[in-house]
């Protein structure tokens, strides 16, 4: 049993090894590693296919390929093939060098794959050649030769421009594109260079003669500038020497002034001398009469002081009573604005509890003249409900009370009047039944208006002698009205 577990054992790892030894062989059959110029492009296994642009990698034998891709810089010679008419129509032959490479990023990877995989530098060119080409011969027709020949750096940029357009489509950049070579069909570029050769010779001649003019021209101002020069230095030392002569004739004087102020300096001198001493004496004299008021001064300040200290103490002595005496009133003040706030509370009090009163008064008189006006309004009331049961007599009762008033405004307007004047017989009289059938027509329009007939009413409440009595009491009662408002007429003139 033990022998069999250790064959088993051996069995196993034998194969383990075997295992690992043909794994290695594998990864070492399919390890690959791209250089820094070449892509290797690892697909089969997966969906997505692998680059790898300088570095290593793995590829599954039997189950992946390995393709490559040139991303290297390369050169491809660009030729016309023959004249090309420019935009001013002169055939020219160009020869052209495009510097290109393949992109590296993903979308220029793609594109590269489906159209140069596992192509050499030749077949590359090759097949960007006539793209590049054409590209070129559009550029000839849109420029003159005059502008080829000055500026081919803008001819290959355009160029450059436009072939990259197409050249995206095929994920190939164009780094640079330079113009070698340009000729025409009729040799007008060496025309254009002689005739840029005589305008040079041109210009050349006239600068030399202008060179030669400034050089005349320079040559006179110098001759001028040292003549003028000679005059004017003649001329400085000509004015130099006559102030070398004045300056000599100023000397002179000064010295001769100078002399004589020596001598007066001299005189002067002695009278400051003498006028020092005398001076000295007197100082002398005046030091000594200021030292003695010096001295008079100080015993003055001593008893001024000792009177200023006399004094300071008595005005302290005054302060600290006048202090203490300050402190007691400001004690009484504070007492009296306390007793005085006590005051203006008490006031208050008192005058919150009047209003009080006042209050209650005011609740008590509204409550009397609500129950007066409740009473009136009962009594009203009541007396509605009597009038009501007494009817016709009520009626009455109402007529007569208010008729004297009704004949009292009828003649209140002749009240005002201040004066009438009537013409003809009997005016007087007729104004005075008018004011009585104003009271009869108030009446009747009672009847009227409101559909009671006071006539009836008297008629059929007391018979003939009560109507008789009324109408009696009523004449009666318009002829005193009448004689009221007569007697307030002022003047009445009756003019026949």
């Amino acid at each position: 049993m033990p022998q069999t577990l250790g064959t088993l054992i051996c069995v196993i790892a034998v194969v383990l090894l075997i295992l690992i030894a043909l794994i290695a062989v594998i990864i070492a059959s399919g390890y690959v590693k791209a250089p820094p110029d070449t892509a290797y492009i690892i697909s089969g296994f997966k969906k997505e296919p692998k680059v790898l642009i300088g570095r290593a990698g793995i590829k599954l034998p039997f189950l992946e390929r390995k393709d490559m891709l040139l991303v290297k810089q390369m050169s491809i010679d660009i030729k016309t093939n023959g004249y090309i008419p420019t935009l001013d129509f002169i055939g020219v032959d160009i020869d052209a060098i495009a510097k290109v490479r393949i992109m590296t990023d993903d979308k220029g990877i793609k594109l590269a794959m489906k159209n140069f995989l596992n192509m050499n530098e030749k077949q590359i060119a090759e097949a960007l050649t006539d793209s590049l080409q054409g590209n070129m011969r559009e550029i000839i027709g849109t420029v003159s030769l005059k502008e080829l020949c000055n500026d081919r750096k803008k001819f290959g940029d355009e160029v450059q421009t436009k072939a990259q357009i197409d050249m995206n489509n095929l994920g190939i950049e164009i780094i640079s594109c330079n113009i070698q070579r340009i000729e025409d069909k009729n040799d007008l570029i060496n025309a254009l260079g002689q005739d840029n050769m005589s305008q040079i010779q041109k210009s050349a001649s006239i600068a030399r003669a202008q060179a030669e003019k400034d050089v005349a021209i320079e040559q006179a101002k110098a001759k001028q500038l040292a003549n003028e020069a000679n005059v004017n230095a003649e001329t400085d030392i000509a004015e130099r020497n006559n102030q070398l002569a004045i300056k000599q004739a100023e000397l002179k004087r000064e010295a001769d002034i100078k002399k004589a102020e020596a001598d007066a300096a001299y005189r002067i001198q002695e009278e400051e001398q003498r006028k020092s001493i005398e001076v000295a004496s007197a100082n002398a004299d005046i030091a000594k009469q200021e030292r003695e008021i010096e001295l008079k001064q100080k015993e003055a300040s001593v008893k001024e002081q000792e009177l200023a200290a006399t004094i300071r103490k008595k005005a302290d002595a005054d302060k600290y009573e006048a202090q203490q005496m300050a402190d007691v009133e400001l004690y009484r003040k504070q007492q009296e604005a306390e007793a005085m706030r006590a005051q203006a509370d008490a006031a208050k009090y008192a005058a919150e509890q009047e209003a009080e009163a006042i209050r209650v008064k005011g609740i008590a008189e509204a409550e009397a003249i609500r129950a007066k006006a409740i009473a009136e309004a009962e009594g009203i009331e009541k007396k509605a409900l009597a009038q009501a049961k007494m009817k016709e007599a009520s009626i009455l009762e109402m007529y007569f009370s208010v008729l004297p008033q009704i004949a009292e405004n009828v003649a209140k307007p002749l009240a005002s009047v201040d004066k009438i004047t009537m013409y003809g017989e009997g005016n007087s009289a007729k104004m005075v039944s008018d004011i009585v059938n104003s009271t009869t027509q108030i009446s009747e329009g009672l009847t009227q208006g409101l559909g009671i007939d006071i006539k009836t009413l008297l008629s059929g409440a007391l018979g003939g002698v009560a109507y008789s009595a009324a109408t009696n009491a009523n004449a009666k009662a318009k002829a005193d009205d009448t004689a009221v408002k007569e007697d307030n007429f002022k003047e009445v003139e009756t003019e026949e």
